[in-house]
């Protein structure tokens, strides 16, 4: 089932996520949905946020060599906590909730977190490149922030600006 996102400026993707405590089928069944939405959405990554699901999940399905989404490389995360991280790198992001929208974002590079899959089984993960991007990115909206909140004063006054132009011109539509 396809779920809807929930775009900027909505309120509830400032939500802070609460920790997932119940490894069940509702979260089985919810991670399932994520999943169909993302790449319904031409999506890598979603928050639980951004389907009005107030909980720390997020999923990424990142383009293998060839291009392609595989779901056998989809990773879902769960609880996540990042326990080392090493440089930085800026890299061009957007977001299924700032539709259309485009910037580069100073990341960290290389990041190591500890998280849960579906089941409740601990991992241990090394990212870096787009992985790594992706991961910093989705574990921002679990503490309510968007990838926007990153840029300079100016920055963000132009994209509010130019975000405001853009909705109403696809609202006359």
């Amino acid at each position: 089932m396809i779920l809807s996102v929930v775009t900027y400026p909505d309120r509830r993707l400032k939500v802070v996520s609460k920790a997932v405590e119940k490894f069940d089928e509702k979260l089985h069944f919810l991670l399932d949905n994520m999943y169909e939405t993302m790449m319904a959405s031409n999506g890598i990554g979603l928050a639980a946020i951004q389907v009005d699901r107030p909980i720390q999940v997020l999923i990424l399905n990142l383009p293998n060599e060839e291009e392609n989404q595989d779901k056998s490389d989809l990773l879902e995360i769960i609880n996540p906590k990042m326990t080392e991280s090493n440089g930085t790198v800026f890299y061009q992001e957007g977001c299924l909730s700032v539709p259309g929208f485009y910037e580069d974002i100073e990341r960290l590079e290389t990041i190591t977190i500890r998280y849960q899959d579906r089941y409740g089984m601990t991992h241990n993960m090394r990212a870096e490149a787009l992985l790594s991007i992706a991961i910093q990115h989705e574990m921002e909206h679990l503490q309510g922030k968007l990838f926007i909140e990153n840029l300079s004063y100016s920055r963000r006054k132009k994209f509010e600006k130019e975000y405001k132009k853009t909705m109403k011109e696809k609202k006359k539509r």
